[in-house]
């Protein structure tokens, strides 16, 4: 990096502008303790992981499975339809809206990531954005969706796959090159 480059941003200048938690203080200390003490831990039962996250505000359906050691930035963000699993150590970083259909699978250390910032502005803005996963999708282990992005319906994304545009239904995203590919009926 050249030193005209490095004086372009200033980091500083964004301390203390933040984005729209959807909670006071008060409600997010209790999530970020409860999330930190029980909700993470292997012996907590998914029953009350399911019970706390709609406790928090989150839409939870039914038969829902989430796995220990799942982060989950704010629950009032959060929405999981039936009979979807959420694998060991899955990062759902959803400081905009993450919606994920029914049927649908994140494998161990998926990271769907609805925070970003503009590489652009000089104070490095935030540039947020929701996370739509349709029915039937399976996000294999370790991948990585970024913000504003909208998987269709019964589409696979590849193991380690990096996702940062939509993905059209029945397709697969698979990495490395990051392809996307229509699934092809049997």
């Amino acid at each position: 990096m050249t030193e005209s480059t490095a004086s372009v941003r200033s980091l500083g200048a964004l301390r203390g502008r933040s984005y729209d938690k959807g909670r006071g203080f008060v409600h997010q200390a209790l999530w970020v303790a409860f999330s930190s003490l029980v909700f993470t831990k292997v012996w907590c039962p998914n029953r009350i992981r399911c019970a706390a996250l709609r406790a928090f505000g989150a839409k939870i359906g039914t038969g829902v499975l989430i796995k220990h050691d799942v982060r989950i930035q704010w629950p009032w963000k959060l929405e999981i339809a039936d009979n979807t699993w959420i694998g060991v150590g899955c990062d759902l970083y959803n400081v905009e809206q993450l919606t994920i259909g029914s049927d649908v699978c994140v494998s161990q250390q998926a990271f769907l990531c609805t925070g970003s910032h503009d590489h652009r502005s000089p104070v490095f803005e935030y540039d947020n954005g929701p996370i739509v996963i349709e029915n039937g999708v399976w996000v294999g282990a370790r991948a990585l969706v970024l913000r504003g992005v909208t998987v269709g319906a019964n589409s696979v994304i590849g193991a380690a796959a990096l996702v940062s545009a939509d993905v059209p239904p029945s397709s697969f995203a698979l990495a490395p090159p990051s392809t996307i590919k229509p699934i092809r009926p049997r």
